[in-house]
């Protein structure tokens, strides 16, 4: 390989790098400062209707234990349950993947799930917990905060 080849190489490898690592930072910076939690999973069960969640606390206080206020919305587009599934703890920087079984629930029926409180908090300041939650959905059924 000639001289120039080689330079010229060895700079795209460069240019490369440093725009992996400013790609790299600029997702770090737009990432929320909150919790994020994501509807992963639908699936029935012998109960009813297992549902699966993944989330991350972007905070920089640990959580102990978070529990969110969740209503089921059903086909015809009304209330079906509003329930509290505890979460636990979460500590910052680490997914946490957490599945609920709900009892004499019909997936098919479910038509989104809507985010109404955080009613325990313990770590994070008053309020935290909610501010700037972010919550999405990997199924069809809508998650919304």
């Amino acid at each position: 390989m000639s001289k120039v080849a080689a330079l010229l190489t060895n700079g795209l490898i460069v240019v490369a790098s440093a725009s992996q690592v400013f790609a790299q930072n600029a997702a770090a910076a737009s990432s929320t400062k909150g919790l994020e939690v994501e509807l992963n999973g639908i699936s029935p069960s012998k109960k009813g209707c297992v549902m699966t969640f993944v989330a991350l606390n972007n905070l920089a206080a640990p959580i102990n234990k978070i529990s969110f206020e969740l209503a089921f919305f059903n086909d015809k587009n009304a209330v079906d349950r509003v329930t509290v599934l505890d979460f636990r703890d979460l500590p910052p920087g680490k997914k946490r993947v957490r599945q609920f079984d709900m009892p004499n629930m019909n997936c098919e029926n479910v038509t989104r799930v809507l985010t109404n409180d955080a009613p325990v908090c313990d770590g994070p300041a008053a309020g935290e917990c909610m501010k700037g939650l972010v919550t999405r959905s990997k199924v069809s059924v809508p998650f919304e905060g």
